[in-house]
C-alpha cells in the first residue's frame, strides 16, 4: 500500500482528533450513561442507514413466521445494541473491573480450565457485546491472543488497538496470512486464541445458517484440529443495559481420516451454535452485514 499523500495525512489527523474529542465526551458520561444515549442515538438515527433494508431482508429469510411489527421491534432493538456496543468500547475496562454486571455460566469457567491445561480455540460472533468476550478471559485468568481488523485511518487504527491491547496478553494482530502462521505457533505452544467467526468469508465453505448456505471462514476448525485442542463458542449476552452474561459451550471437532469432511463438519457445527445464540436473542446480532452473499 502506498504512503498517503499530504491530502489523506490531513484527513486522518482531522478524523483522529474527532475521535479524540468524541472519546472524551463519552468516556466523561461513564459506561451506563454512555451506554445508554448511545443506544437511543443509533435506535433513532440508524435506520436511516443503507444497511436498514438489508437487514430488514436477513430478519425476514430467517424468521419468515415473524409479523411485519415483530421484525420492526427486531430491527430497533438490533440498532440499540449496536449503539449501546459502541459506546460500551471506550469503557472496556470499568466494565470488567465491575464484575457484578455479569452473569457468567458454568461453561465459562469449565472452558477456562481446559485451556488453561492445553490451550483452546475460541470463537465468538457480533452479539450482544463481543468486545467485553476476550477481557473476560483476560480478567479470569486466561491470557489469549486476537485477531482484528485494521481501520482504514491509521491514528485511529492506533487508538482502538492501545484501548483493546491490554486484554490480548498473547497479541494483537491484524488478518493476514502471517497472523494465521502466528496464531498456529501461539495454539502449537499451549496457547489460547480468540477468533470472530460469524462474518461471510468467501474463501471458506458454505456452511447452513439458517437454512441458507453462508460462506463461513474454515480457520477456526482448522486450528482446533491440526493443534489437537478444544474450540469453544461464546457469547457475552446483553441482559439490561450494560450488564452481561456470559457463556461458553464445546464445539464438537471432528479428527477421522478424512480432513476435509472434518473441517466442514466443524464448521457447519459452529455455525449451528452460532444460530441456537441467535435465535434466543435475535434483536442483539449484527442482521446488516453480507452474511449469505457469495
Amino acid at each position: 500500500m502506498p504512503p498517503p499523500n499530504l491530502a489523506q495525512r490531513l484527513q486522518f489527523r482531522l478524523e483522529a482528533a474527532a475521535f479524540d474529542l468524541g472519546a472524551a465526551g463519552i468516556r466523561a458520561l461513564g459506561p451506563d450513561r454512555a451506554s445508554a444515549l448511545g443506544g437511543s442515538l443509533w435506535r433513532k438515527f440508524a435506520p436511516l442507514n443503507r444497511r436498514h433494508a438489508r437487514a430488514e431482508g436477513h430478519l425476514r429469510a430467517a424468521f419468515p413466521e415473524k409479523s411485519d411489527g415483530e421484525i420492526a421491534n427486531l430491527l430497533a432493538q438490533m440498532w440499540e445494541n449496536l449503539g449501546r456496543t459502541s459506546a460500551e468500547a471506550f469503557h472496556l475496562r470499568a466494565l470488567i473491573a465491575r464484575q457484578d454486571r455479569f452473569t457468567i455460566r458454568p461453561g465459562f469457567f469449565e472452558a477456562i480450565r481446559s485451556a488453561q491445561s492445553r490451550g483452546a480455540v475460541f470463537v465468538s460472533l457480533h452479539l450482544g457485546n463481543w468486545e467485553l468476550a476476550s477481557p473476560l478471559l483476560h480478567h479470569h485468568g486466561l491470557p489469549v491472543a486476537g485477531v482484528y481488523q485494521r481501520l482504514r485511518n491509521p491514528l485511529v487504527d492506533e487508538r482502538a488497538t492501545d484501548a483493546r491491547g491490554a486484554f490480548y496478553a498473547r497479541g494483537l494482530y491484524t488478518k493476514g496470512s502471517e497472523t494465521a502462521r502466528r496464531l498456529l505457533r501461539i495454539v502449537g505452544d499451549g496457547g489460547s486464541v480468540t477468533i470472530m467467526a460469524d462474518l461471510r468469508d468467501l474463501t471458506g465453505p458454505s456452511a447452513p445458517f439458517f437454512g441458507l448456505p453462508a460462506p463461513s471462514t474454515i480457520f477456526p476448525a482448522m486450528l482446533a484440529r491440526g493443534r489437537d485442542v478444544p474450540l469453544f463458542a461464546g457469547v457475552v449476552a446483553r441482559r439490561n443495559g450494560a450488564t452481561f452474561e456470559a457463556d461458553v459451550v464445546e464445539i464438537p471437532v471432528q479428527r477421522t481420516g478424512d480432513r476435509e469432511a472434518d473441517l466442514l463438519e466443524t464448521t457447519a457445527a459452529i455455525q449451528r451454535q452460532f444460530e441456537q445464540f441467535i435465535r434466543a436473542r435475535p434483536g442483539q446480532w449484527m442482521w446488516g452485514h453480507r452474511r449469505w452473499q457469495r
